[in-house]
């Protein structure tokens, strides 16, 4: 089945009822089906194929939506662009997916015509959100001239979106889901996080490229008015209003400082939130004395889910009344990833992957058709990832007795600061190219906002000079916002190990110690 059909049958049945809204834009079922299937026809006209990229570059709106269901109703792939990224970077996974077509807003044109060479040779066609940024208006996808009558036919296997994810080496790798993973990541949603009901409206407030947009497929399943947030940055003040004035049932999916900032913006009783059923949450690790602060603020609404982009939207997940119950019991188990998916096999393991007994530290293994296909051209990584038909998650955990998966460690040095993941060694290729820097190590460092910080800790060359704010404008250059270290330590030597390898261990201990343990969650790693 065609994901595309999804909306077919919302429109079928419920097409003059609200599907998409943001700001005073409303598009009933009707309205935006017509739209998906204009894009879809106009998509095959500049000659794509089925199985070819689309990547799409856009700030939350409508055309996120309607350009990954026009992919998905043309049989092409959709390759999801965070937009917070570099220019370079994005140029990197445009190239790497073999994109031939690339979406994006006005606001970022200009960056990305500075640095269109690193775009790749197989970019054909530019469509632009504005009057003048591309070589195409976003209008011209709308001709309903040349919409297909219908979505294509396809197979489960045939291939639907490449979720770039940053694995275990400083580039991106683009995680292949099929359309069988996102019926499969849908369903799983509805089942086991928060049965979205007919009508229910579904607020985002979170990048659509990423956990947003996912939570969006089973909203869009089960016919929900699914509202967009309209301010460019996270605003809890407009969240409550909009909760109050929507009678908003469902927040797709939070970061946990997003909750942090909802929770330091409340002010009991100035705002009815009683329609609020459920907030997604994940992305990160959330400390356990704030999650009981959301709890008795907003009630027992939050529901946990932990995975990565290879196994969408998870593997286990927390559901909302069971926080409430752990946390009346003070049960240490709110401080879990919950239990494993319906549809979901879980098993943790040692070294030579042999599966350990319950209590037992190991790396957490994953299998099921919520699992991806592999990683886009790179069958070497996928057959590590991949070994023996378990998806690797590079995460150190523990399932207890019950069934409880705790998340302890990552085997990988992936740094999460506010949702967002940073792989160090990406920041450390940049830092290493100033001529002042001798040897450099990146890692993440306690911070009671962003839960983990990007810090650097650096060696000059002798006789070298350079300060910290001159070699973070640096990382500027090249790196996304959220990538570029928030202070830096100048040392004169890093800690190394017998055999030369700088101990990032270490020096992650000496910053650590003291703090608290976290609780595990991490939708879109």
């Amino acid at each position: 089945m065609n994901t595309a059909a999804f909306l077919a049958k919302q429109a079928r049945a419920r097409g003059s009822a609200p599907a998409l809204s943001f700001g005073d834009q409303h598009q009933t079922y009707t309205e935006l089906h017509e739209r998906v299937l204009a894009i879809a026809g106009n998509l095959l006209g500049l000659g794509l194929r089925k199985g070819d990229r689309v990547a799409f570059v856009l700030a939350n709106g409508p055309e996120c939506v309607e350009v990954l269901y026009g992919c998905f109703a043309a049989g092409l792939v959709v390759v999801p662009v965070n937009a917070r990224l570099h220019p370079k970077e994005m140029a990197y996974i445009v190239e790497n997916s073999g994109a031939r077509v690339l979406v994006h807003g006005v606001e970022y044109d200009e960056g990305i015509k500075a640095n269109l060479a690193h775009f790749g040779p197989q970019l054909s066609e530019r469509v632009c959100l504005g009057a003048d940024g591309g070589t195409m208006p976003y209008s011209a996808l709308l001709d309903a001239g040349s919409a297909l009558e219908r979505h294509l036919d396809l197979e489960p296997e045939d291939l639907s979106w490449l979720f770039y994810t940053s694995g275990t080496t400083g580039r991106p790798k683009g995680a292949t889901w099929n359309h069988r993973t996102i019926r499969t990541l849908a369903m799983n949603h509805l089942a086991d996080v928060h049965n979205i009901a007919v009508g229910e409206v579904v607020l985002h407030v979170a990048p659509m490229s990423h956990g947003g947009g996912i939570v969006g497929l089973p909203a869009m399943a089960r016919g929900a008015h699914q509202v967009i947030a309209t301010s460019a940055s996270f605003n809890p003040e407009q969240l409550f209003a909009d909760v109050e004035r929507l009678r908003v049932g469902h927040i797709a999916f939070m970061a946990p400082t997003m909750i942090i900032k909802m929770l330091q913006d409340f002010v009991p009783n100035k705002y009815d939130l009683s329609s609020l059923q459920a907030i997604t949450y994940g992305g990160a690790p959330m400390h356990v004395t704030d999650l009981k602060a959301a709890v008795a603020a907003f009630g027992p609404i939050f529901a946990q889910i932990f995975g990565q982009g290879e196994a969408p939207m998870t593997i286990s997940g927390l559901p909302a009344a069971e926080h409430a119950e752990l946390i009346a019991r003070g049960d240490r188990r709110i401080g879990s990833a919950g239990r494993i998916r319906t549809d979901v096999e879980c098993r943790i393991v040692d070294a030579d992957d042999n599966e350990v007994g319950p209590g037992v530290e190991g790396e957490v293994c994953a299998r099921g058709d919520v699992v991806m296909v592999g990683y886009w051209n790179n069958p070497e990584a996928t057959a590590e990832t991949l070994r023996g038909g378990w998806l690797h998650t590079g995460d150190i955990g523990m399932i207890d007795e019950d069934g409880y998966l705790f998340i302890l460690d990552r085997t990988k040095d992936m740094i999460i600061s506010g949702g967002n993941n940073v792989y160090p060694r990406e920041v450390e290729e940049v830092i290493v190219t100033h001529p002042a820097v001798s040897a450099v190590c990146v890692l993440g460092i306690p911070d009671e906002y962003w839960g983990e910080a990007v810090h650097a800790v650096v060696v000059l060359e002798p006789g070298a000079s350079l300060g910290e704010r001159e070699l973070i404008e640096f990382c500027a250059e090249s790196l996304a916002g959220y990538k570029k270290p928030k202070a830096v330590d100048f040392v004169d030597e890093l800690p190394v190990s017998a055999y030369g390898k700088v101990e990032r261990r270490t020096l992650r201990e000496q910053y650590w110690a003291g703090h608290e343990t976290r609780i595990g969650g991490g939708a879109a790693r």
